[in-house]
C-alpha cells in the first residue's frame, strides 16, 4: 500500500514537473522543474530496488547534467531568444496534435484489458547483484552506444567551452 502510494507520488512529480518545465518562460525555471523530474525518476528507480540507478540518477543526471545546463543557460544570451514569439502561432496544429492523442486516448480506455495483452511473464534465476547484471549487460551488449554516448558528451562540453571562450 504504502509503495503504491509513493509510486503515484512519484509520478505525480515526473508528469506535473514535465509539463511545468515545458510550459516556463523563463530557462532556469524549467531547468529547475527538469530537476523535480529527474528527482521523481529517482524514487522510482528506488522503488523497483534499483539503488545503483537510483544514486546514477541524483549523482550524474541531477547533480552533473542539470549543472552543465544551468551553466549554458548562463552563458547563452536568452533576452534576445525571450523577445521571440514563442510557438509561432501553430496553435492549430497543436490542437490537432492533441485531438489526436485525445482520441487515442477514449479509444485505449473504451477497449479495456484487450489493449493491455502483455507476453507471459520470463522466469530468469538471477544471479548476483543488480548493479552486477547492469554492468554486464552495458559493458557487453551496449559497449558501443555506451562509447558513443561519451563521446557526444564529451564534443557538447568542449563545444560549449569554445563558445564560452570566444564571447569572454
Amino acid at each position: 500500500m504504502v509503495s503504491a502510494i509513493l509510486f503515484y507520488l512519484f509520478a505525480l512529480m515526473i508528469l506535473g514537473g514535465a509539463v511545468l518545465m515545458v510550459t516556463r518562460r523563463n530557462a532556469v525555471h524549467a531547468a529547475l522543474w527538469l530537476v523535480v523530474t529527474l528527482l521523481g525518476v529517482a524514487g522510482v528507480f528506488l522503488l523497483r530496488s534499483a539503488e545503483f540507478l537510483f544514486v546514477v540518477q541524483i549523482m550524474l543526471y541531477i547533480g552533473g547534467v542539470v549543472l552543465l545546463i544551468l551553466f549554458v543557460i548562463m552563458l547563452v544570451n536568452l533576452d534576445a531568444e525571450a523577445r521571440q514569439p514563442r510557438f509561432h502561432r501553430q496553435w492549430l496544429l497543436a490542437l490537432a496534435c492533441a485531438v489526436v492523442v485525445g482520441a487515442e486516448i477514449v479509444y485505449v480506455l473504451l477497449s479495456g484489458l484487450e489493449a493491455f495483452r502483455l507476453a507471459p511473464a520470463v522466469t530468469a534465476v538471477q544471479t548476483g547483484g543488480s548493479t552486477e547484471r547492469l554492468a554486464d549487460v552495458l559493458f557487453s551488449e551496449y559497449l558501443l552506444p555506451f562509447e558513443i554516448a561519451s563521446i557526444l558528451l564529451l564534443v557538447a562540453i568542449v563545444g560549449s567551452v569554445v563558445m564560452a571562450k570566444k564571447r569572454i
